[in-house]
């Protein structure tokens, strides 16, 4: 294959943004591009009213000698004069993920499958554990696995070696896949916006063992999944995607568990993947996710 910039396929890269709601912004944006030699191929915005706030994800492409590194340098007068929180990737970089687990490995084995065969843009650096149980599963497919213990004496220990690892192998995403350990404070605040956790959604009406069961026992229609960014307030965090099925009186309690698998596998793969793909931007205590 010729090393000719001029045979070579373009770059596509990614741009995402939130600012304060103004005239200007989409003219300002889609005319820096055409000014550096760049084309549009996908451009989606939204403008909340609620909060005032504009976001927008382009998805353009470039010809050699544009550079990820002169567009970001050359975009940023823009991203001062409108006040921007912006960031601009390159589309077809894999990010870097943790994946974590306790002792469920339903959504662990189906990132894992999904990332293998490629139906997910990421790459696995590591899978975390507080016990050992998916060990053999996870190096199976050529993944490290790092066991953590994690007690109330070593909490902090545990989470100072999870961010060790984080910065050591240039993780940009944190995957709670039915960690059921709950995190600090401090780890939520430190990785804001770059861990999403999974959970059943009868919270927070059947909290505890069981929740399945619980829900059998008052008879519920619809068994439901939520995928969220962590923050300090648990299982509160801004919502990513959501999946339900609906359950007829017939279902038992072992089936609405077997439902409540395939919801979560769902939800969450979803997420990861429209995180990955930067397609959500967080607003407040909600997201805008450009699906």
């Amino acid at each position: 294959m010729s090393d000719d910039p001029q045979t070579q396929a373009p770059q596509q890269y990614v741009l995402t943004l939130s600012c304060p709601d103004k005239q200007g912004i989409v003219h300002a944006v889609s005319s820096y591009l055409f000014m550096t030699g760049c084309n549009i191929e996908d451009s989606r915005q939204f403008g909340d009213h609620d909060t005032g706030l504009f976001f927008m994800r382009v998805h353009f492409s470039a010809d050699a000698p544009v550079t990820l590194d002169k567009l970001r340098a050359s975009f940023a007068a823009i991203g001062d004069s409108f006040r921007m929180d912006w960031q601009m990737h390159r589309s077809d970089e894999r990010m870097r993920i943790v994946l974590m687990v306790s002792k469920f490995g339903h959504c662990l084995n189906d990132l894992l499958f999904r990332s293998s065969i490629g139906a997910l843009p990421v790459e696995i650096a590591a899978v975390v554990s507080n016990h050992t149980d998916f060990a053999e599963l996870v190096r199976s497919y050529g993944v490290p696995f790092h066991h953590i213990p994690v007690t109330k004496e070593t909490k902090a220990d545990a989470e100072a070696q999870l961010l060790a690892l984080v910065r050591a192998e240039n993780v940009e995403l944190v995957v709670l896949a039915r960690y059921m350990q709950v995190l600090s404070d401090t780890l939520c605040k430190e990785l804001s916006g770059r861990i999403i956790n999974i959970h059943h959604s009868f919270l927070p009406s059947f909290k505890g063992a069981k929740p399945y069961h619980q829900a059998h026992a008052r008879g519920v229609k619809l068994i439901g999944a939520t995928a969220h960014y962590v923050t300090a307030d648990l299982d509160e965090g801004p919502i990513i995607e959501q999946e339900v099925e609906r359950v007829g009186h017939e279902v038992t309690p072992d089936q609405l568990v077997a439902i409540g698998r395939d919801v979560e596998c769902q939800a969450l793969a979803r997420a990861v993947k429209w995180h990955s793909e930067h397609r959500v931007l967080l607003n407040g205590t909600r997201t805008v996710v450009f699906a």
